[in-house]
């Protein structure tokens, strides 16, 4: 999208329901649509059936250090290699609202291959407060797109990114949450190929209730290693 250009939002009834509506929506900017969203809405209903997976077991966020604060550790080794500098003070020039603490950084001096899951303490930056629930999700949707594509990557450390976005990115929201507290996310990478990949989600508040579920596919595009020859 372009922020100097006004957005027109078309929003289609696609379906008025007693205790489901659905809605579409369309973002056009310049005659073309720039994002089309479809929001399903739910009146609220108790049911005997609740089940849910088990939060991870990992420290919590007071034991751990901010992202600033381990690209700060990162930048202060003399042998870092210029190339990581340069991508470490660029993550460290963005102005991202949003307080990050890993609980398994990536080794930065390490290229080997891992596990595509990894695990954050996650909030928005600031205060929020006791307001319209719609609010904490519009925050914990933008909080769950960051770094979240990057699961993908951990298995192909050694391959270097030449173009990675997002193509869509579902969320389902399950329990009350404040998007200003502290929340794991919990992010794995079941598949990727064919120049994409799909990652999904699952936000958990700290007393071990799962508020968010997500799902995102992109594309993912690298740099081809030449084959060397064996002669």
């Amino acid at each position: 999208g372009d922020p100097k250009v006004p957005v027109l939002y078309e929003v289609e009834r696609t379906r008025t329901g007693k205790s489901f509506s659905v809605r579409s929506v369309k973002a056009i900017q310049h005659g073309k649509p720039i994002f089309t969203c479809q929001a399903s809405f739910q009146l609220s209903q108790e049911s005997p059936v609740q089940h849910q997976f088990t939060m991870p077991a990992v420290p919590p966020p007071e034991e751990l250090l901010t992202q600033e604060e381990l690209i700060q550790k990162f930048l202060q080794n003399p042998n870092l290699a210029e190339r990581y500098r340069k991508h470490l003070n660029k993550i460290q020039a963005e102005d991202v609202p949003i307080d990050i603490k890993p609980v398994n950084p990536p080794d930065i001096f390490c290229s080997e291959p891992q596990e595509p899951k990894q695990l954050f303490w996650v909030r928005a930056r600031g205060y929020i407060g006791e307001t319209d629930m719609k609010v904490h999700c519009c925050v914990a949707a933008y909080i769950s797109d960051y770094a979240f594509l990057g699961t993908a990557l951990l298995p192909h450390r050694q391959s270097r990114v030449k173009f990675m976005v997002s193509l869509d990115h579902s969320m389902w929201f399950h329990a009350p949450f404040r998007a200003d507290h502290w929340m794991l996310y919990e992010c794995e990478s079941p598949w990727a190929g064919g120049c994409r990949g799909l990652v999904q989600g699952r936000l958990w508040r700290r007393d071990g209730v799962l508020a968010v579920t997500c799902a995102q596919e992109g594309v993912i595009r690298v740099e081809q290693t030449p084959n060397q020859s064996k002669l």
